[in-house]
């Protein structure tokens, strides 16, 4: 049976007028607990600001956990092209890796990950992604934010702000009844902007000649994967591996038989820190906004009927897969692009590819522009100039028009294209911990987050450990 669709001709109802708990009050309110929202709460924590974490889940990590999106991506700079085999993500790859542009929390993180063997390091054997386990992230997660002395509430779904003058927090759906959280500043850390979007922010969807967005992805873990039957299949078979996704005359024999019929056009793994599992990453479910409920209900029923389609494939086609299973999927479909805030300044492709520089810089990357075709099959693929990284302005954090509230993460302020780039989930907690930093200052000093100067920022977050730059 299908999802219910969306009214032909919509009517509205009049709800009535109701009350909610206070229940806090706060320096900073960060709105959302995966990484931008860790990092924001993390720095802002440590800038010294009394911090409340919000989350509509029971458990910390966002896409990392709930749509189990595995591995972190690389955060270094690239090296010169060179063709090499990656035995962790089970794919060729054609580049080297170069130094890390990326630190502070995203550090404290994924050490702590590493001891708590929840993560494998990034290395030349994981092709510079980090490998980790999601319930181990959940812990960690939890932990530092306890030990940074941040508060947060869970199960509460932010449906708007709180407005006295401006934003001054936030209004949370909970199993209490309606609650709100007073806050001098807001971050918000939806992913979608939601909060700013309430706000009254300015923002963009989709690409500038039409409003598609990029598609989603339902991710899921196989375990009973036998790694070195699979390797033994990939060496033989060097023909199946002719670009960076593989398995390209398996997948063209099983949707000629009517077995696997999916927009995408390839399969593509990621290994985890478990030798008999892996993470699949090839569902695909496009033209759907995750801002709608309706194409948010179609999503997670047509990517369950391709993961269904995956998992069949793989245990009848692939060697190492016979007796593969499906151990988990995720809590939700994942987003990769929804609302765009429209910031003091709007990142772009131009700035991504010429790895600019700015004066405002609080965070870096130097992940390529990686556009999955809003369409369809096909993914387009832009790198940076070896050696190369483009820095993140703080201006890019603070919507138009708006006091009292920050966005970090994915849904700060840029174009389509730059957006593939720094949406990735290691730049997103490196703008979250500048988002909190921000904040942390200006509540402390009882003033607007956009009074408050780039250069104390930096200072902070060079204390912190971040990453700003040889120059900085």
């Amino acid at each position: 049976m299908p999802p219910l669709t969306r009214p032909d001709k919509p009517s509205c109802v009049t709800l009535q007028p109701r009350a909610a708990q206070l229940a806090a009050e706060t320096g900073v309110l960060v709105v959302g607990g995966g990484p931008a929202g860790l990092g924001a709460a993390l720095g802002a924590a440590s800038a010294g600001a009394n911090v409340i974490l919000a989350e509509r889940y029971g458990f910390l990590g966002g896409n990392a956990t709930a749509a189990l999106v595995m591995p972190l991506m690389s955060f270094h700079t690239q090296r010169p092209r060179v063709q090499r085999p990656d035995a962790n993500t089970l794919l060729p790859t054609d580049h080297g890796p170069g130094k890390p542009v990326i630190a502070g929390v995203l550090t404290a993180l994924l050490e702590r990950l590493v001891q708590a063997n929840g993560a494998i390091p990034p290395s030349l054997q994981t092709g510079y992604v980090v490998p980790f386990d999601p319930e181990i992230f959940k812990l960690v997660a939890l932990q530092l934010l306890d030990e940074a002395g941040v508060r947060f509430l869970f199960h509460a779904f932010a449906s708007d702000v709180y407005r006295d003058d401006g934003v001054t927090g936030a209004v949370f759906e909970t199993k209490s009844g309606p609650v709100v959280i007073r806050s001098h500043v807001v971050i918000d850390c939806t992913g979608d902007a939601d909060l700013a979007a309430r706000a009254g922010a300015s923002y963009e969807i989709g690409r500038h000649e039409d409003p598609l967005v990029q598609p989603m992805t339902l991710m899921f873990r196989l375990t009973e994967f036998e790694r070195e039957a699979f390797k033994a299949y990939v060496k033989q078979h060097p023909d199946q591996w002719r670009s960076v996704h593989g398995l390209w005359d398996l997948i063209q024999q099983a949707s000629a038989n009517g077995e696997l019929r999916l927009p995408r056009e390839d399969i593509l793994f990621f290994a985890t820190p478990h030798q008999r599992e892996v993470s699949v990453n090839s569902t695909r479910v496009t033209k759907v906004l995750g801002t709608d409920v309706w194409d948010l209900s179609y999503a997670e029923w047509e990517s369950r009927r391709q993961m269904r389609q995956i998992a069949a494939f793989l245990r009848r086609y692939v060697p190492g897969f016979e007796a593969s299973y499906i151990v988990q999927s995720g809590v939700n479909i994942g987003v990769r692009e929804t609302r765009r805030v429209l910031g003091d300044y709007q990142l772009t492709a131009e700035d991504i590819l010429q790895a600019r520089k700015f004066d405002d810089v609080i965070a870096r990357s130097s992940y390529p522009i990686d556009i999955h075709n809003p369409q369809g099959a096909g993914t387009i693929l832009k790198r940076l100039p070896p050696g190369e990284a483009y820095d993140i302005p703080l201006r890019c954090l603070l919507p138009q028009k708006i006091d009292g509230l920050i966005v970090a993460g994915r849904s700060i302020s840029g174009t389509h294209e730059a957006h593939s780039s720094y949406r990735v989930m290691p730049v997103s907690m490196a703008t979250g911990q500048a988002a909190g930093v921000c904040a942390a200052l200006a509540a402390r000093h009882h003033r607007s987050p956009r009074d408050i100067t780039p250069r104390a920022v930096q200072d902070e977050l060079i204390r912190q450990g971040a990453n700003l730059g040889d120059t900085r």
